[in-house]
């Protein structure tokens, strides 16, 4: 009887494990014909119809390609550009999402190798990508005001981790040459150092020059708010002599653009001041005044030739102290920030006041640049007033009236600096 009852179990059990083993390939016999076309299907419909490039073929393209420059993958790990969406042709899914139309695969562009060309911190690093700026729509290759003598297109940043400073010299229009004919090429200064600079490639018979160059500085991000871009562009005659065409002052202290886009920024070529400095120094400001506002407006541009002292090896620092004075009674003033290690400072500071029209016949300006000196000492190192007849003569009465002539419009102008208190 026992025998029986073992037997009957030994039957149970086994046929018990023969339908799990049946269940179990049952369901890898469904996985295998039901969820592998799908998924191969979801593969094919986003797969380029119109290209004969594989994956490995892609890989093998952009491995061969020089790194963009700011791609931080090395070279070791391959990846796949997707393809270039187009933006408009969407095809509508059954289960109500929208994908967008194949289209041919983007291959990023190759970029050039550095130049080896280099000067003391300061690389021309090759051709510029334009698809990486962005252009302002205006009329600024075809409004250009009376008596313009070129204009030139630039885009700078700032690389904080790196401290280097790229520059992307675009192109330059309506230039003016000596001659018939021009070859132009621009030099790239990183004041206040005047004597190194980078160089541009010249170009043959045109007043409407493209360039597309980069350019490298390596520039320190404590010094950075000091220093001063100077493109100046010259014309190359067949004596291989270089004839100055005009220049453009770019102070990175306020001007420097901020945010993810590169904006590619264009500014009126300006003649360059060849008379020698007078004894004190000169310096450069703009005037303006808003009748409908009451405020007058001063713009500190730059100095030259200023007669610094030396403290004790300091480095020299100067700064300038813009003064409204009004019947001789001192009214208000503001400063600019104060240049280091240069007799040629660059400022580009913008200051308001408040004057009320019937105040104008008797307020003055007194700009004066102040060297400091150790222990909180400042030398006064040359002043310079423009106001009203009651005031001043010359150039500075000829300036204020000039901005008196013409309200809401910036007057610029080149003073002589004099040592009277």
């Amino acid at each position: 009887m026992s025998e029986q009852i073992v037997a009957v179990a030994g039957g149970v059990i086994g046929g018990a494990l023969f339908l799990i083993l049946i269940g179990i390939a049952i369901y890898l016999l469904w996985k295998t014909l039901c969820l592998s076309p799908a998924y191969e299907e979801l593969l094919n419909s986003v797969t380029p119809r119109h290209s004969d490039t594989n994956i490995n073929d892609l890989t093998s393209i952009q491995q061969t390609s020089g790194p963009h420059p700011n791609n931080s993958r090395t070279k070791s790990v391959p990846f796949i550009v997707p393809p270039k969406f187009l933006g408009h042709n969407w095809v509508d899914m059954k289960n109500g999402e929208r994908i967008q139309e194949d289209c041919e695969p983007y291959v990023a562009p190759e970029f050039l190798p550095r130049s080896s060309f280099c000067s003391l911190g300061s690389y021309a690093i090759g051709s510029i990508n334009p698809d990486l700026y962005k252009f302002p729509e205006d009329g600024s290759e075809v409004d250009f005001p009376e008596g313009n003598i070129g204009r030139l297109w630039f885009a700078v940043e700032y690389e904080q981790e790196a401290e280097r400073l790229l520059v992307a010299l675009v192109k330059a229009r309506n230039l003016c040459p000596p001659s018939e004919t021009c070859n132009p090429l621009v030099k790239i200064f990183l004041l206040p150092d005047e004597r190194r600079y980078l160089q541009s490639k010249t170009k043959r018979k045109t007043l409407n020059p493209q360039f597309d160059e980069n350019f490298l500085f390596q520039v320190s991000s404590k010094t950075l708010n000091q220093r001063t871009l100077k493109f100046s562009i010259h014309h190359v005659d067949k004596l291989k002599k270089h004839h100055l065409l005009g220049q453009v002052l770019f102070p990175l202290k306020n001007e420097m653009p901020t945010g993810d886009s590169k904006v590619v920024i264009w500014r009126d070529l300006e003649t360059e001041n060849l008379e020698p400095p007078s004894e004190y120094g000169d310096i450069q400001f703009s005037l303006s005044y808003n009748d409908y506002l009451g405020r007058l407006t001063v713009v500190v541009l730059r100095a030259k030739g200023l007669q610094v002292h030396e403290d004790r090896g300091m480095v020299c620092s100067v700064y300038v102290k813009v003064s409204l004075m009004n019947h001789n009674k001192f009214i208000k003033c503001k400063k600019t920030a104060a240049v280091l290690g240069t007799i040629n400072p660059v400022y580009n500071e913008t200051f308001s006041f408040k004057v009320d029209q019937a105040e104008l016949d008797t307020a003055s300006l007194s700009l004066s640049l102040l060297q400091n000196m150790e222990g909180d000492k400042n030398h006064l190192l040359g002043r310079v007033v423009v106001g009203p007849f009651m005031y001043t003569r010359g150039r500075e009465l000829e300036h204020w009236n000039e901005m008196l002539n013409k309200p809401k419009e910036l007057v610029k102008r080149w003073h002589a600096l004099s040592s009277s208190i």
